[in-house]
């Protein structure tokens, strides 16, 4: 794996007890940047501050939960600085059935996690940030491949991924000639909890380790738009070439993700109540 220099000394990371958002701390902490970790699991957190004493803070807030969001930025703020690199990583997954009437719950709470989280993630940084005009911050939101295109039994995940795309495209916009820069990130799959429970195949499946250390890179090195691995992004706007009907009959002959309650469903933190399967 090839070196590359961080520029960041501070960053705030959320879903860092995830696979991918402990990869990031890890590599962050080792080239010596200060990092806010958030979280909803704690004793991970504090394993991971363990390995840096002094460079860490610990935050659980539900990061759908504004008023939380903003006062964890303002002690991070007072404590370390405004952040060079805020990552709005968090996010979760699971298949979707809209004949389900519980499974509307689901899309909720995805929705709230996955693209209201990152406007609450950032939004208290931007207005920090806009007080400093020299000041320079990356703001990077972890999308997915799924948000480019929907999919059979994955429809709350796909919204929640393509809504996000297209937020990101905006502040992009919004931020054009400041010191704020927008990146979107965009992973096939990878090894994480996630994709444990997946029932079909997953090519380019990648560990957090290298996708972390890609998507640092490609932030470095001021790439706006991350897709990790890079092949997996060929493939599928390949795939997008097909006629639409022979893309969805090709989607609906694979076997779809698990719902929430079945097996191999992975957790969905602050659902309630959860649905049966």
């Amino acid at each position: 794996m090839p070196v590359v220099s961080l520029p960041f000394r501070n960053a705030v990371i959320t879903g860092a007890c995830g696979g991918l958002g402990q990869a990031l701390a890890r590599e962050l902490l080792a080239a010596g940047a200060q990092v806010a970790l958030v979280g909803m699991n704690r004793e991970v957190l504090e394993a991971l501050a363990a390995s840096a004493p002094g460079r860490c803070a610990i935050y659980t807030p539900d990061v759908a939960d504004s008023v939380g969001m903003q006062a964890l930025a303002a002690d991070w703020i007072q404590r370390a600085g405004l952040p060079d690199l805020v990552i709005a990583n968090a996010g979760v997954a699971g298949g979707y059935e809209t004949a389900e009437a519980g499974d509307l719950a689901v899309m909720r709470r995805m929705l709230e996690i996955n693209l209201l989280g990152p406007a609450t993630t950032f939004q208290p940084f931007v207005v920090a940030a806009r007080a400093q005009p020299k000041h320079r911050c990356a703001l990077v939101g972890v999308a997915s491949i799924a948000g480019w295109r929907g999919m059979p039994g994955n429809g709350a995940y796909c919204a929640s991924k393509g809504g996000l795309i297209r937020y990101l495209e905006s502040l992009r916009a919004e931020c054009r000639g400041s010191g704020l820069s927008v990146h979107t990130v965009s992973p096939g799959y990878l090894r994480t909890a996630l994709t444990a429970g997946n029932r079909f195949a997953m090519p380019g499946l990648m560990s957090p380790e290298d996708a972390a250390h890609a998507l640092l890179a490609g932030v470095a090195r001021g790439r706006e738009h991350i897709v990790l691995p890079r092949r997996i992004g060929w493939l599928s706007r390949l795939l997008s070439c097909l006629p639409a009907r022979w893309h969805d009959r090709l989607l609906r002959s694979q076997p779809r993700k698990p719902r929430v309650g079945e097996a191999g469903a992975t957790a969905i933190p602050g659902l309630n109540p959860p649905p049966g399967p």
